[in-house]
């Protein structure tokens, strides 16, 4: 398969103003830096794209041509560029080929998160630990009162053997309304109660994808993903997001490079990022995929959760015109991580597909569970209002507290969902989620969130826990960064300087 490649005008949109001695470029960025050789500058602006995982590792730059009358410079500087990048080890380039993005062998860049039983052993006993490394609430209220309901519905289905690979017709039913309310029309048979929106993802991998075949992600995005595509064999492609949200134009041309047969995307407050896919992007999708003849598994696991006082956006599925999008959702997000319930929504021959490969992994989602998922829905814009109003009040809190601590981070709080995405002045992710234990705090470096050592100068900073807890983490996390590199707030300082 062709390798694939960055356009000319996508690379040097992303580049954005990367000589800062150019006419308009913001006098800040001047006074900071010194003036450096066009080839240099352009060097390190790529190598922080690299490092942004917005010039994903195996992706060919463009020609040295192109991209030399793109950005209107001389090819020199552009050559000159690439091999500075190439002598540092961030370019490939073989004979007859183009050069492709890679990262030197002395990046740390597994971005591997250990198990939340080290990071606890790892933090000081004397100093009260944040776990920032989940993002969930806790339970509400109504939890206890959906578990007594689903106890008085439970004998109905006591003379039964108990394993219902579908789903209760009870909660599908429900859901059917719901997706039809939305603008969706659902009837129950298209819908399959899974253990959660992950078990759901894993049951479609397993039917629409076969080993080494591509599918396309946005960048960053949900680890967990990330590692189910792995797991069945199959190759994670990214696509990188900008900073306002999905690259359109880069879908469709991954798609067709790279002829990917699926793709998974959280248009619904993307996690880690918060950010929400417009209703044109959306029937840009629906209409991508049909021309790719490419499956999106959209997941909504966060749509319940919109954080703004606009509206929500039309679901994704509503742009279909046949089975190019299959939505899968759950109930951890809007209810409690607890409640092990999800669902994916398609047409009945996917969903006898999903079933027959069911069987070989489980048999069916708890019962009780399923009902007590029935009184939650019939009571979420009660428990939904109130859980969004205290995610409000913690995502302004977080804000707050990081402006005051950490003042040089970057935070753009995206339209809803439950984290932030801070940008760091220096890539040292991996290494500040190493130390922070020490200080009492838990986190989840940004390399969790993408492929090959993307996001160092990222980490997601979930709202969930209570305000006191989140001003402590931030503490926490001052302490730890401040240890970490005394020159952490000089952007260039981390990066050993390219001459």
């Amino acid at each position: 398969m062709a390798t694939r490649v960055i356009g000319a005008a996508s690379l040097t949109r992303d580049l954005g103003r990367w000589r800062h001695d150019e006419p308009g470029a913001p006098a800040a960025d001047s006074a900071k830096r010194p003036t450096r050789p066009a080839y240099v500058a352009l060097a390190e602006s790529i190598r922080l794209l690299i490092h942004d995982g917005r010039a994903p590792l195996g992706v060919a730059l463009p020609s040295e041509r192109d991209l030399a009358t793109t950005l209107a410079v001389s090819r020199t500087t552009v050559t000159s560029a690439y091999t500075l990048l190439r002598e540092h080890g961030y370019l490939i380039s073989r004979q007859g080929s183009r050069s492709t993005v890679a990262l030197p062998p002395t990046v740390v860049h597994d971005g591997t998160k250990p198990a939340r039983s080290i990071l606890a052993m790892m933090a000081q006993p004397e100093v009260a630990t944040v776990d920032l490394t989940y993002a969930a609430m806790s339970a509400p209220p109504q939890m206890t009162e959906a578990y007594s309901y689903a106890l008085q519905g439970l004998p109905t289905y006591l003379g039964t053997h108990g394993m219902d690979p579908v789903g209760v017709l009870l909660l599908r039913e429900a859901l059917a309304r719901r997706f039809t309310d939305r603008g969706v029309p659902t009837a129950p048979d298209q819908i399959l109660i899974t253990l959660g929106a992950q078990h759901g993802l894993r049951l479609l991998l397993n039917v629409l994808t076969t080993p080494a075949e591509r599918v396309l992600i946005e960048h960053p995005s949900y680890p967990n993903a990330i590692e189910a595509i792995r797991d069945v064999g199959a190759r994670p492609v990214p696509v990188p997001m900008r900073p306002d949200g999905w690259d359109m134009d880069g879908i469709r041309s991954a798609a067709r490079q790279t002829a990917a047969s699926v793709a998974y995307l959280i248009p619904d407050f993307n996690n880690p990022t918060g950010l929400l896919m417009s209703a044109d992007e959306r029937a840009e999708l629906a209409a991508i995929a049909r021309e790719t003849r490419m499956t999106v598994i959209v997941d909504e696991s966060m749509v319940d959760l919109n954080l703004t006082e606009g509206e929500s956006m039309p679901p994704a599925a509503s742009f279909a015109r046949g089975s190019e999008i299959v939505t899968i959702g759950s109930a951890s997000k809007s209810f409690w991580g607890g409640l092990r319930v999800g669902w994916v929504r398609a047409n009945q021959n996917l969903i006898a597909k999903l079933l027959g490969t069911r069987s070989t992994v489980d048999l069916g989602t708890p019962v009780m569970d399923q009902l007590a998922t029935v009184h939650l829905l019939q009571h979420e814009n009660e428990i939904l209002t109130t859980r969004k109003e205290q995610l409000r009040s913690r995502r302004a809190t977080l804000l707050d507290a990081l402006a005051e601590d950490l003042p040089d981070w970057r935070v753009s709080p995206g339209a809803g969902g439950m984290s932030l995405w801070a940008q760091l002045p220096a890539p040292v992710s991996t290494a500040l989620a190493a130390t922070a234990p020490n200080h009492g705090v838990l986190l989840a470096a940004g390399p969790r969130f993408g492929v090959q050592g993307a996001f160092e100068r990222f980490i997601r900073l979930p709202f969930t826990h209570e305000e006191p807890e989140l001003r402590l983490a931030v503490k926490s996390i001052a302490a730890t960064y401040a240890a970490l590199t005394p020159h952490a707030a000089d952007p260039l300082a981390p990066l050993a300087p390219l001459y």
